[in-house]
């Protein structure tokens, strides 16, 4: 006598068997990429977004502080400039430098800039104001409190 039901054959278990495998295969593949990809777009984009977008407000605003001080610098002496600014960005450190580089279109002239970094990222402003008249230069962190210094003599 035959148990079950008489439809299926010995091989049809397996084949049952082998499509839930495969099926279940193909979408664990599909979660897998979906992981790597949730990761980049839904969490690293936005945050490197709002660091390059911070970073561009910070490099302005030590821009602006330069310019300033500058504006109001006597001609002997010398004048000191504090402030603050957040100690991190989207959770990360990132560094402030202040310099000057050669005009990329006329190499008989400098450009000065503000410089935010954090790892690969970068965000690069112009100091405007000022000209190259005054030369700039030096570098600071976010954290605690920053200053800019100003001496008729060059220093």
């Amino acid at each position: 006598m035959k148990r079950g039901n008489p439809d299926y054959n010995n091989d049809s278990g397996v084949a049952i068997l082998v499509e839930y495998v495969m099926i279940s295969g193909v979408l664990m593949a599909l979660l897998f990429v979906m992981i790597l990809l949730v990761n980049t777009n839904i969490l690293e984009t936005p945050a490197d977004r709002l660091g390059y977008v911070a970073f561009t407000d910070i490099g302005n605003g030590v821009s602006t502080r330069i310019v300033e001080v500058y504006a109001i610098a006597p001609g002997n002496g010398t004048i000191v400039s504090s402030f603050k600014l957040p100690p991190d960005v989207a959770g990360k450190d990132y560094f402030i430098e202040v310099g000057t580089k050669q005009n990329a279109i006329d190499y008989q002239y400098n450009d000065q800039y503000v410089t935010v970094s954090a790892g690969a990222l970068v965000s690069s402003v112009d100091l405007s104001g000022i000209g190259t008249s005054r030369g700039v230069m030096g570098n600071t962190t976010g954290k605690g409190i920053n200053r800019i210094s100003y001496d008729s003599r060059g220093f």
